[in-house]
């Protein structure tokens, strides 16, 4: 008998089997004693969730729902997923549920603290220090806006604690009335919710973005707690226990995750793909169409300018761009009227700099941020090798122009040639 068919006899809700991991070799999923009481299936409460987040909460995309549902789960399960990502309830206006929606995840996430504001990093911390806590901080526009004193230190906080065993250290009273530093740990899921809240870009990185506007139809039921209290303490406990009944499986599979699905994104959505896969494959399913819209939204950001890109990034995209397919050599003064020319807003007399891109400043960038340093093809003038470009153009999934290998040290003539 396999490992899998053991676990599965020894529970009443059995788990789907674990994912492969990358390679060839399988993670084991850790054997439940005999006699575990029968617990209700995971997928069963998601649905259960889902359909309580349906009726109080008016989301734009269906989806996020599901997203609601998952991360909701995952705060019991975020020990084990090894990060968590921060849930961002994003609206156009006030009204539109985000305190609503608060009051709710307040009752179905683990040990929830509600902050309607932090007034310090340390306090951040000490509410950590007991254990791990899901933070519900409400107005982040205001609690979190950036020209506030002291706001720079919160937000370095939070980024620090998407990631197990993230530490800040804090000062506490020892002996004596002396004070000491203690390392307190600042794991923990988060949610903020704000109207359109100005978050830093490296926040904005470990956020997963949903969107709530006004039900002005009032397709909503009201959320009277009065009336609904006992039940969402029943679908709390139905949770939990799910939770638990998961977690061994939930720590060793590593599911696999949709094209493209890496570094940072990857930091945001694997914990919500590990609770899905061990509720169903239909929640599997669920979750890549999250995470593709996710990767597709971003994309269309970028598109649009609303993703803040260093310049040195901008600047490699645009040499990706301009570079002739055929050259293996570009003198670095070509080089630079041609990034003028195609992005003069960037490079040219109007932009944020104020000044045109010079070849000394463009060469400036290239070895600060790629340690990319300008040569010589024989005694023609300083300039570039396309293969000098190689790793960061593969490593920031820019194409490289057809027909240009790098390897070869000859070029046919282009018009380039001719200037």
């Amino acid at each position: 008998m396999s490992l899998f068919e053991a676990l599965s006899n020894s529970v009443s809700a059995p788990l789907p089997e674990p994912s492969k991991h990358v390679g060839s070799s399988v993670q084991a999923v850790p054997s439940v004693p005999s006699g575990t009481p029968a617990v209700e299936p995971l997928a069963d409460v998601l649905h259960d969730l889902r359909a309580q987040f349906g009726r109080y909460i008016c989301v734009m995309d269906d989806l996020d729902l599901d997203l609601l549902t998952l991360f909701t789960v995952h705060t019991h399960l975020a020990f084990e997923t090894y990060t968590t990502p921060r849930l961002q309830v994003d609206s156009t206006m006030p009204g539109s549920g985000k305190t609503t929606l608060l009051e709710h995840l307040s009752r179905y996430c683990l040990n929830p603290i509600q902050a309607a504001s932090l007034s310090s990093p340390a306090l951040l911390t000490r509410m950590l220090s007991n254990g791990i806590r899901t933070i519900l901080i409400d107005e982040v526009d205001r609690s979190l806006d950036p020209k506030k004193d002291g706001v720079g230190e919160l937000v370095a906080v939070l980024n620090s604690g998407y990631k197990r065993g993230a530490t800040r250290p804090v000062l506490v009273p020892g002996k004596g009335g002396d004070w000491e530093v203690a390392e307190m740990p600042t794991f923990s899921p988060v949610v903020m919710a704000g109207n359109a809240p100005a978050l830093p870009d490296d926040t904005k990185s470990r956020c997963i973005r949903i969107l709530l506007m006004p039900d002005l139809q009032g397709t909503a039921e009201t959320s009277d707690w009065e009336e609904i209290e006992e039940d969402a303490q029943a679908l709390a406990e139905r949770i939990r226990d799910a939770a638990d009944n998961a977690r061994d499986y939930v720590k060793a599979i590593r599911p696999e995750l949709p094209q493209g699905c890496i570094g940072r994104i990857k930091e945001r959505w694997n914990p919500l793909k590990r609770v899905a896969a061990a509720a169903s494959p239909e929640w599997e399913a669920i979750a890549d169409k999250l995470i593709l819209r996710d990767i597709a939204e971003m994309e269309m950001d970028r598109e649009d300018g609303m993703t803040n890109l260093p310049p040195a990034v901008i600047l490699l995209q645009d040499i990706a761009k301009v570079w002739p397919g055929d050259r293996v050599f570009i003198a670095s003064t070509l080089l630079v009227e041609e990034l003028v020319e195609h992005n003069p807003h960037m490079w040219g007399p109007m932009s944020s700099y104020g000044k045109v891109l010079t070849v000394q400043r463009f060469g400036r960038m290239l070895v600060q941020a790629f340690k990319i340093h300008s040569t010589r093809q024989g005694d023609s003038k300083r300039g570039y090798f396309r293969h000098q470009f190689d790793v960061p153009f593969r490593r920031m999934n820019l194409t490289p122009p057809p027909g240009t290998d790098g390897t070869d040290g000859t070029a046919q003539p282009t018009a380039w040639d001719a200037a």
